[in-house]
């Protein structure tokens, strides 16, 4: 579900806690329905914010850059994404 993402697009704040902290469970992209699990990954900043520029940019995405910046804020709890 990440060609052409709205889940992914609509949100960073969700999409880096997703990288930080996993998800389970149903979601809906593009009007369809998944249901899976995505476990937690250990990443320093600027790794996580190198995965999401590279996942909002690939497959028809179109997100710009994420940086370390905003994964900081995001993992104090303050938001950052644009």
């Amino acid at each position: 579900p990440l060609a052409k993402s709205d889940f992914l697009m609509k949100d960073l704040d969700r999409a880096i806690n997703v990288v930080l902290k996993g998800r389970a469970g149903k979601i809906t992209v593009n009007g369809k329905e998944f249901n899976g699990v995505m476990p937690a990954v250990r990443l320093a900043d600027d790794e996580v914010a190198s995965v999401l520029t590279y996942v909002r940019n690939s497959w028809g995405n179109a997100g710009g850059l994420v940086n370390a910046a905003d994964v900081h804020k995001t993992r104090k709890g303050g938001g950052g994404g644009h």
